[in-house]
């Protein structure tokens, strides 16, 4: 079996599920009892906040843990917004976000928000002049994503911290599910207020996540409960999930060192592969990408069926996020692009992680060839 669809999730790190495993059987106490289990779990959580704030190079105040990327956007989002409607109601994204972001704002404008959708190039890549122009004096908010998590654009994030250093009232939200471990994002650096972080995606689990939140920056929460997470997260902590995560986040920025030049030369190796194969069109820009992510079309071939013939060969890629891929509709970044319809609807996605091998890439590739030769038969 051959996995190449990183994107939508990772394997957890062995040494991670054994983490988790002797947390949750040794140390399952509340967090919030007063009693020596509740303080030996609250120390453990601590240390795990501690870690990954080091990692991230911030203070551990402004790490907070959460069930994932589409809880840390939606409270980025939604919590900005309810806090500062009063100061304006205008926020500022782009049309090729993850679902998680697009439904948030969408739910915000049948609040009474409005909502300016910043448009993109060819190679998924928004404007910051473009965003400059749409600021208003009722902006409150700008989202945007690090890493376009379906062809893998990087989008000009330090550009636009630089830019939003004239409007310091602005809050600025990075959503860098698709981007930690392959692209750096100093958020210590950066004019970055709020960021989310996902930890299924660096061979965490699944249910784990982190909202960085600058300090000084409030937010309205949006679970009520027991006021956990220094009140803006309640719900009994996730301990062994925190301490896992911190443990797969060490792990993958450790082997980040040495996996990124890998992971691009497969990356490339495929690329010059796919470009011989009749018919095809890459979609991922070759600069400003991040090393993980290809996307491409075999015109007049389906994505799914395409998809279900590599899965007979024990072959594991997808077509767009796998949030929309069971939509069986044309991906929307790509339509954004400029891609045609036809295209679009035949994207097939392939996305790496650091246990990939060149040897697995070209049992890929040349099962790219072999599939799409069939199908060509059978379509005739």
């Amino acid at each position: 079996m051959i996995y190449f669809d990183n994107s939508a999730t990772t394997k957890p790190f062995k040494e991670v599920l054994d983490s988790f495993v002797t947390v949750s059987s040794e140390y399952y106490g509340n967090p919030s009892s007063l009693h020596g289990m509740g303080g030996q779990a609250e120390k453990l959580l601590s240390q795990a906040r501690d870690q990954v704030s080091k990692l991230l190079t911030v203070k551990p105040s402004e790490i907070y843990f959460t069930s994932g990327g589409t809880e840390g956007n939606n409270l980025a989002i939604k919590g900005s917004a309810l806090l500062h409607k009063n100061k304006g109601r205008h926020l500022i994204t782009s049309s090729v976000e993850h679902p998680s972001v697009k439904s948030a704002m969408e739910q915000l404008e049948q609040e009474g928000f409005e909502i300016t959708y910043l448009p993109v190039d060819e190679f998924g890549r928004i404007s910051v002049a473009d965003l400059e122009r749409s600021i208003r004096k009722e902006t409150i908010l700008i989202s945007i994503m690090l890493v376009n998590n379906e062809v893998g654009t990087i989008q000009p994030i330090n550009e636009i911290g630089d830019l939003l250093k004239k409007y310091p009232t602005i809050l600025f939200h990075v959503d860098a599910v698709q981007g930690i471990g392959k692209i750096p994002l100093p958020l210590n650096k950066y004019r970055i207020d709020l960021c989310s972080i996902s930890g299924h995606k660096f061979h965490g689990l699944k249910g784990t996540g982190a909202l960085f939140i600058r300090e000084g920056v409030r937010l309205a929460p949006l679970f009520s409960g027991g006021n956990q997470e220094r009140k803006i997260r309640s719900g009994t902590e996730n301990v062994a999930g925190a301490v896992a995560m911190a443990k797969a986040l060490r792990m993958t920025l450790t082997k980040a060192e040495i996996g990124l030049e890998r992971m691009e030369n497969i990356r490339s190796m495929l690329r010059k592969g796919l470009t011989e194969i009749d018919d095809v069109q890459i979609h991922t820009p070759i600069e400003n990408s991040a090393p993980h992510i290809l996307n491409f079309s075999i015109k007049g071939i389906k994505s799914e069926v395409f998809i279900h013939s590599l899965e007979q060969k024990g072959i594991y890629v997808s077509t767009t996020s796998a949030c929309s891929s069971k939509k069986k509709s044309p991906s929307k970044t790509l339509l954004e692009m400029g891609v045609p319809i036809t295209l679009a609807e035949s994207a097939i996605r392939v996305s790496l992680s650091f246990e990939n091998s060149m040897e697995e890439a070209n049992t890929v590739l040349a099962a790219f060839r072999e599939s799409a030769t069939q199908l060509r038969k059978v379509m005739k």
